[in-house]
């Protein structure tokens, strides 16, 4: 089956905020899926890329953190707002879990949440970051790209 670009990006919009109740409330990962299911029209949804966001970011929280806080400018995770958390959070798991996703795509689909649900200028820290981190994970891709 092939990926549908729109229903990607479905996936990620729920997984964000999927990610971010989770966080915020604390509620067990399975509860957050079902409400998510129940509560949204998950037809045109990449279902099993959302449901792999939501149930791999908590399994590799501290793997993922520790990838992009070397890039957060004198911040650390803890100050991040629970958005960007969330963003940083599923960006960086893509970037490292999910080669087939070009680092590009990561890092454009994130900025676009950002602009949507993020704080002001938020997407252009979260652009930052992540640009470091592909050149870390992704270095051959991105010097593929040219960019480096």
């Amino acid at each position: 089956m092939s990926v549908i670009p729109a229903e990607r990006r479905k996936a990620r919009h729920y997984a964000m905020q999927a990610i971010y109740q989770w966080k915020m409330a604390g509620a067990a990962i399975n509860v957050v899926e079902a409400e998510f299911h129940a509560d949204n029209d998950m037809t045109h949804v990449d279902t099993e890329y959302f449901k792999e966001l939501l149930h791999s970011v908590p399994k590799k929280l501290t793997e993922l953190q520790e990838s992009f806080e070397p890039y957060l400018q004198e911040r650390s995770v803890a100050e991040l707002d629970p958005i960007t958390s969330a963003l940083l959070l599923m960006s960086s798991y893509e970037m490292a879990h999910r080669i087939d996703v070009p680092y590009k795509v990561v890092i454009n689909e994130s900025v676009s949440l950002a602009k949507k649900f993020g704080a002001t200028d938020s997407h252009k820290f979260i652009n930052g970051v992540l640009d470091k981190l592909a050149e870390k994970l992704r270095t051959v891709e991105v010097k593929a790209t040219g960019n480096k």
